[in-house]
């Protein structure tokens, strides 16, 4: 019988216990070992930090083994992680999803079904979304989701195809493009990923007004894949291309009417401002059209609309220049 290990990165949030509950409830032949990679900041938690999620794994407990990450980021947090299994098949979940009731036995068809080529199996991700009302901006964002490729959030590889790429891009800081690197990378060596059948649940996690203007961080990620795997790397990943292209430009028209209307160039600057005004609420209106329109979510996206180009066109600005030298991950982990 295929054995395989679970890795699960976490910041240790509330939703961290609901996850080990799932896990530990779920059918099917139990992973040979858990693998708790506390990426907080700071110096290594005491024993016993964990103890209130670590309670809910049951006879899983002992099969579990927590360690520190040091507040690098998901990818480098998976890799502490990847260091420390030996089972041949290695599963990655998100500290925030819950696996079905059979997801250990669906696991292991899954992995029985693999081909000698294939190098990872995806699970299949539902996100469920409020009844009664249309999903709001941040809702539909998490929707996004269920329709990724090789999301992490449910991830197996071989571990002998991951440990043979390097493991993850620990230059990715954040949860975002780490996982369609990788799987880039193992496309390219000649490696297959299929989904498989196993099913789990990623809810929506309550989040601040701003957390969209936040994500914005992830246009810099964004610059690091073009470099690595060129600029039609969306094509590639069969991802969403983003509005960086209009963000700049919404950007630029502002900048240009701000430095216009001060040199006394009025005309220009109000031609520029009205461009501006435009890309704005053009985007707003792309943004709240498909959500509920209630009053906080309706001043939630006009607030952000206008901070959100400038704010994603700095990101990746800066992403450019930081990643203009980036070497491939193999090279740039030696």
């Amino acid at each position: 019988m295929t054995s395989y290990a679970v890795v699960i990165p976490t910041l240790v949030r509330d939703t961290l216990a609901d996850c080990l509950a799932a896990l530990a409830a779920a059918h099917g032949p139990r992973p040979d070992e858990i693998v708790l990679v506390d990426d907080r900041p700071g110096p290594a938690p005491p024993a016993g930090a964990l103890g209130h999620a670590l309670s809910v794994l049951g006879d899983l407990r002992e099969r579990t083994t927590v360690l520190h990450g040091g507040a690098r980021g998901p990818a480098a947090a998976r890799n502490t992680g990847l260091r420390a299994v030996t089972a041949p098949w290695v599963a990655f979940l998100d500290d925030d999803v819950q696996v079905g009731p059979r997801w250990c036995a669906q696991l292991l068809e899954d992995l029985e079904e693999a081909s000698p080529d294939t190098a990872g199996v995806q699970g299949v991700i539902t996100v469920p979304l409020p009844g009664g009302r249309r999903p709001t901006d941040w809702e539909r964002g998490t929707a996004g989701l269920a329709r990724a490729r090789w999301t992490t959030a449910d991830m197996t590889y071989r571990t002998g195809a991951l440990k043979q790429a390097g493991g993850f891009d620990e230059r990715f800081s954040r949860a975002f493009c780490e996982d369609a690197d990788l799987a880039l990378r193992l496309l390219d060596a000649g490696w297959r990923i299929r989904r498989g059948h196993r099913t789990t649940l990623h809810p929506v996690r309550p989040a601040s007004r701003w957390a969209s203007l936040g994500q914005q961080r992830g246009h810099a990620d964004d610059a690091l894949m073009c470099r690595l795997h060129g600029p039609d790397w969306w094509a590639k990943a069969v991802a969403p291309r983003g509005r960086i292209r209009r963000h700049a430009a919404i950007t630029a028209a502002g900048a240009a009417a701000c430095v216009l209307g001060a040199t006394g160039h009025r005309a220009a600057a109000t031609a520029c401002a009205l461009g501006w005004a435009a890309g704005t609420a053009e985007f707003a209106r792309a943004r709240i059209v498909p959500g509920p329109r209630t009053r906080h979510e309706v001043t939630t996206v006009l607030a952000t609309s206008v901070a959100i180009p400038p704010a994603a066109t700095w990101h990746r600005l800066t992403g450019a220049w930081r990643h203009r030298h980036a070497p491939a991950w193999p090279e740039a982990a030696r």
